[in-house]
């Protein structure tokens, strides 16, 4: 009820039913954006491709900058553009062989254009350097590139990955994502129920970044 008041009111004071409507959104927006964070930030693709064009410009002044080239790659992935990425990061690894982090990224690209061979043979040298790197997600990206071609080996890195990662919601929201891919709807329920249990026992400042993730697991959990 206390939504189409608010949009009565709205509606009261613009006088246009789709002002009213945006406006209602909008506010919506504004306070998932600052209690829930459900919804993705509307500004953030805009900073990230912003940030993305300065180092291209700065590359072009300084073509062999190797942390504003592993940048670059890192935004490009974020951006889902991982040809260009993996690129990038074969220009930098030969100077960075000790980088877990830099011979992770170029597996994930490799296993995201689905050449999961050569991408599971690079992130088994990052984890070779770094059995942690990125918190594990090296294991729950491993899995999920698996859980279609090959379910043990999944199923096996996504037990490593539960060694490594026990204290965060969005981990086990992604795994139970891969699970319920999977056909394993049990597993996968649990693991919705541990993100949730989770973010009960995280305390107050945590709680915010990862509040998005446990209310997306309750919904899966219950739905």
């Amino acid at each position: 009820m206390g939504k189409f008041a608010l949009f009565g009111l709205l509606y009261w004071l613009t006088g246009n039913p789709f002002v009213a409507f945006f406006g209602l959104l909008l506010i919506f927006y504004i306070l998932d954006r600052r209690y829930f964070g459900i919804f993705p930030s509307i500004a953030k693709p805009f900073q990230i491709r912003n940030r993305l064009r300065i180092i291209r410009q700065e590359l072009q002044l300084n073509p062999h900058h190797t942390s504003l080239k592993t940048e670059a790659a890192r935004i490009l992935i974020i951006l889902g553009k991982y040809a260009e990425a993996e690129k990038l990061l074969e220009e930098v690894r030969p100077l960075m062989q000790d980088s877990a982090e830099v011979w992770y990224e170029a597996g994930l690209c490799r296993l995201k254009q689905n050449r999961l061979n050569e991408g599971e043979t690079l992130i088994a040298i990052a984890l070779e350097l770094n059995p942690r790197v990125s918190y594990g997600e090296p294991y729950l990206r491993l899995g999920e590139a698996f859980a279609s071609t090959d379910k043990e080996k999944a199923l096996a890195y996504l037990r490593q990955f539960g060694e490594i990662q026990s204290s965060s919601c969005e981990a086990y929201y992604r795994l139970g994502k891969i699970l319920l891919g999977m056909g394993r709807k049990e597993d996968a329920a649990q693991a919705f129920s541990e993100a949730v249990n989770i973010y009960r026992l995280l305390p107050k400042y945590k709680r915010k970044s990862e509040r998005r993730w446990a209310i997306l697991s309750a919904i899966k959990r219950f739905g």
